[in-house]
């Protein structure tokens, strides 16, 4: 997409124009669902986050200073929002740190979309703490301090999920290919 015609956009969205917001919803949701699908639960879970997250961007629109991308900032925006629902189903949510789930992929790793799928579904598969420490660190390039902060607990605990979640990964991995 053109930057001018998106820079027009994202006027039109600062005026609160609803056709604008729309037009910026359809660009960037496809893309954000994926980020919100890596630290929710459900699809229906992802979803919630996707909403809020760019009700945020509709009514934190002036919070965009214009340094850096519009898009990066909206995936900052909605990774933030993905934290603030892990932290407000914490207890809902109630895997434990040594918890393990035994859950089989059906799927084999035959090409390079399909071994990133199925990386996916195997991380889908960790524990709430695992996944969000795990998406925060590997994915989105946070450091353990900055996890820590963001999810309220220590920088040892946050290294700790991290280890534990990519030996579980390993341990899956090693299970699916002896399918």
């Amino acid at each position: 997409m053109e930057n001018i015609n998106l820079n027009r956009i994202w006027q039109g969205c600062q005026a609160q124009d609803k056709k604008s917001q729309a037009q910026l919803y359809s660009i960037f949701s496809k893309k954000m669902f994926v980020v919100c699908m890596r630290y929710a639960q459900t699809t229906l879970e992802a979803e919630d986050i996707l909403q809020n997250g760019f009700i945020k961007v509709f009514t934190k629109h002036h919070l965009f200073d214009g340094k850096g991308s519009l898009e990066g900032w909206i995936k900052r925006i909605m990774v933030n929002t993905a934290i603030e629902s892990y932290r407000q189903s914490k207890e809902k949510y109630t895997d434990s740190i040594g918890e393990q789930h035994e859950n089989t992929i059906h799927s084999h790793l035959t090409s390079d979309t399909s071994s990133y799928q199925d990386l996916l579904k195997l991380i889908k598969e960790l524990p709430l703490g695992y996944r969000t420490v795990f998406n925060l660190y590997a994915i989105e390039g946070y450091s353990h301090k900055e996890i820590a902060e963001m999810l309220g607990i220590s920088e040892g605990n946050s290294k700790s999920q991290l280890s534990r979640a990519r030996q579980a990964l390993q341990q899956k991995l090693i299970k699916e290919n002896t399918i």
